[in-house]
């Protein structure tokens, strides 16, 4: 697959609530972008690989613009959209069907024209054929190519991106050593500064810094490559408490926070250093833990802490977090860069400390060498997995181990095989016909 930053980038463009955010995901095939009535949703660019016809592009997706408005938020989402659409090959511009055209569209086609770049005009929400008269009044606007849409019904798209993909070159997969690509999801209560350690890993404005919490809703994705490896950093919205979450915009935002971390092979949870560790860092933490995701704890904001003594910090941390005792942690600045190349090393080594896989002859010998005498009685053990290091282990009983067990046996294998960084899964098995299956977590 080619390299994101070797393709031609297709931006779509357009006033708050239009349908950018689902004309994104139609065309990219899978939902990035959150999709929902209330308007503004969508602040940050969003970023995404598309094709059409064997022809591969970027896809952007670019906050609701609002030219000369003199909210902070609409002026931060301009200056976003700007960046992007200097690099276009391609802008899509779309617009509401079913209303009246507005100043702000007036005045963004105005923009667009002295841009200078291919515009298609994308008229949503028809989807009707008695409604595509209504869409060929968007003339005046000023662009020649003009195209009726139903993004939500995937209508009229193949007419659209066949004419946006037309001067773009079918691409071959890339011959040559694959490069391991890193998905690294940036989570954290709102306000803790996930935005500025993105724009702080990549070395660009990609997600909106506002001293505001809540600034970042859609998760933001950035690629970096770094000495034959490639990181793929996705900003998250801050996660509240459930109960504060009343807008849908929020709920969405937490339930695809969870659903990055998922998808992630390694976590960056950020902290404040001023405020230590609150009951809603565990809690977000708790989310990664459980889904077996590598973790790396980021005290961020060190440069403002008045006490910067990192051991007694740590010692605190690892008070309020005892489930996390195999996660590194790292000090830093995001605003002001310090302790922020580090993080690269320490995703690598969490990567690959998650992906380890230990032959199951070693495994024995090493649980030979431990003179188990627990109840019940482990027969031998295999690796079933990686991300996270999943271990089966064939029992007497049909019981799962005690839990003081289990952590006596993880800590065995941390001590023996590393896995820092990483939670150890453990199931139980009978080694019989009739068997129980268990999960432990640690």
């Amino acid at each position: 697959m080619a390299h994101p930053e070797k393709l031609p980038a297709v931006v779509i463009v357009g006033r708050p609530n239009v349908g950018k955010s689902t004309l994104f995901n139609a065309i990219l095939g899978q939902r990035r972008a959150i999709v929902g009535d209330e308007p503004g949703i969508t602040r940050d660019r969003i970023h995404g690989e598309a094709g059409y016809r064997g022809r591969r592009f970027e896809l952007i997706d670019t906050g609701g613009i609002v030219p000369n408005d003199s909210n902070y938020i609409p002026k931060e989402v301009l200056k976003q959209a700007r960046v992007a659409l200097q690099r276009a090959a391609h802008v899509i511009f779309i617009i509401d069907g079913r209303t009246e055209i507005t100043g702000a569209e007036r005045d963004l086609a105005r923009m667009l024209r002295q841009l200078g770049k291919p515009v298609s005009l994308a008229v949503n929400k028809i989807d009707a054929p008695s409604r595509e008269l209504l869409a060929h009044e968007f003339h005046s606007l000023g662009f020649g190519d003009l195209f009726p849409v139903s993004a939500e019904h995937r209508l009229g798209l193949d007419e659209l991106l066949e004419h946006v993909t037309a001067g773009f070159a079918a691409t071959e997969p890339e011959a040559g050593e694959a490069m391991p690509v890193m998905k690294v999801a940036i989570i954290g209560r709102p306000n803790v500064g996930k935005s500025t350690l993105l724009n702080a890993l990549v070395g660009e404005e990609r997600a909106i810094v506002a001293p505001a919490p809540g600034t970042t809703r859609d998760a933001v994705d950035a690629t970096l490559t770094r000495d034959g490896a490639s990181f793929v950093f996705v900003d998250t919205a801050g996660i509240r408490h459930k109960g504060k979450t009343r807008l849908m915009a929020e709920k969405l935002s937490v339930v695809m926070a969870r659903r990055h971390i998922r998808l992630a092979d390694v976590v960056l949870l950020v902290l404040d250093a001023g405020e230590g560790v609150l009951a809603l860092d565990a809690t977000i933490a708790g989310y990664a833990h459980e889904a077996g995701r590598g973790l790396i704890l980021c005290a961020n904001k060190w440069d403002l802490k008045a006490d910067k003594d990192c051991r007694v910090f740590e010692r605190d941390l690892r008070d309020e977090l005892k489930f996390l005792d195999y996660a590194p942690a790292a000090f830093l600045s995001a605003r002001a860069g310090t302790g922020v190349e580090g993080l690269l090393p320490s995703v690598r080594e969490v990567y690959q400390a998650a992906s380890q896989r230990v032959p199951t002859g070693e495994l024995n010998r090493f649980l030979e060498s431990l003179h188990w005498d627990r109840e019940p009685r482990i027969l031998y053990m295999t690796q079933a997995g990686v991300r996270p290091p999943t271990f089966v282990l064939f029992t007497d009983h049909p019981v799962p181990l005690h839990f003081s067990a289990e952590r006596f046996l993880v800590n065995q294998l941390r001590r023996r095989f590393g896995f820092r960084g990483t939670p150890i899964f453990v199931k139980t098995k009978l080694k019989r016909r009739q068997s129980r299956r268990t999960r432990g977590r640690s």
